[in-house]
């Protein structure tokens, strides 16, 4: 049972995960792997817009994409592109990054090779990990200015996605908890937590939803 309390703190976590830029033309727009192919129908859609001349997917597989992306993320991300009419000449793919830290490190590398020159970057995630896309570029490509996008949906949109309202929040509750810890570890920078969004984040974790914390001493994903 997800209490009106639960539904509200939830509300104001999802809430603070979200960057709330506008975006607008950048060098090049990055799509992070995951389960989501509404990151690549993101991706195309400001590519169309004019936001960006190049897109590129980066992201292998994992547990939860392997069944569902065989051939990876990126790859399929790649494939969705392609379906809505994105031309292969404009979309770049990176294969190996398994995690976040990588899909940055990765995705720099793989744009240097090829002689792109970047300012700024459109950085497209899934609706609740823009904030952590945004703290884990600005630490490892620090002279790159980065805009944070996604699919643009409330919670409730989310949840009727992903049908799982535990789930979702759970995964709220995990990727909040990694912007807190993180930046000790060196992966991310820093920010601010709001006293009501940490008091959000820490009666959530009282509810029980806590399937997606990490042990505080467990190693970077």
């Amino acid at each position: 049972m997800i209490s009106a309390q639960d539904w509200a703190d939830a509300r104001r976590v999802w809430d603070y995960h979200q960057m709330g830029h506008t975006p607008r033309p950048c060098s090049v727009a990055i799509g992070l792997g995951s389960h989501d192919l509404g990151v690549a129908d993101t991706a195309v859609s400001l590519y169309k817009r004019g936001m960006a001349p190049l897109l590129l997917f980066t992201g292998a597989t994992s547990p939860t994409t392997r069944e569902r992306m065989p051939r990876g993320e990126a790859i399929h991300y790649k494939e969705r592109a392609l379906e809505l009419g994105v031309p292969s000449t404009a979309i770049l793919v990176e294969p190996r990054a398994r995690n976040t830290g990588e899909n940055i490190r990765f995705s720099r590398e793989l744009l240097e090779k090829e002689g792109a020159e970047v300012a700024s970057m459109l950085l497209i995630s899934k609706p609740y990990e823009e904030r952590r896309a945004y703290a884990t570029a600005r630490k490892l490509w620090p002279a790159v200015e980065v805009v944070s996008a996604s699919a643009p949906m409330t919670l409730d949109e989310y949840v009727d996605s992903i049908g799982d309202a535990r789930l979702v929040i759970d995964m709220l509750v995990g990727a909040l908890q990694r912007l807190m810890i993180y930046p000790e570890q060196g992966f991310m920078i820093s920010q601010s937590v709001p006293p009501d969004v940490l008091d959000a984040y820490e009666r959530l974790c009282e509810a029980g939803f806590t399937s997606r914390l990490l042990a505080t001493d467990a190693p970077s994903s």
